[in-house]
């Protein structure tokens, strides 16, 4: 096998332009920067929205609360009503029968 030639020590040439390299990385570097602060932009309008949403939420579930709050006493009262108005037909049932005083109201206990 023939030997090489020359030095393998020495030094390669390599024939770069430094200036364009350095210069696409540098706006390759700004493009990343906008585009983070963009991303940054859009995350803290989405916080704000979603604590908007939250808010709105909360306030939501509590006027809900509170009309199921007042619908389950309107529904107590009503029944009430009507358990009463019940209990009156009765006694005008049994006294238009002749049912004492007192017979009526074992029987409504």
């Amino acid at each position: 096998m023939p030997r090489t030639k020359g030095s393998k020590n020495k030094p390669k040439t390599v024939i770069a332009d430094f200036a364009t390299q350095i210069a696409e990385k540098q706006s390759a570097k700004e493009t990343l920067s906008a585009e983070i602060a963009s991303i940054t932009a859009n995350i803290d309008t989405l916080k704000a929205d979603l604590k908007e949403k939250k808010t709105a939420l909360k306030s939501a579930e509590k006027e809900v609360a509170k009309l199921e709050a007042k619908k389950a006493k309107a529904d107590a009262k009503a029944a009430e009503e009507a358990k009463k108005a019940e209990a009156e037909s009765v006694v005008k049932k049994l006294l238009a029968s002749g049912v004492s005083a007192d017979e009526i109201l074992e029987k409504l206990k």
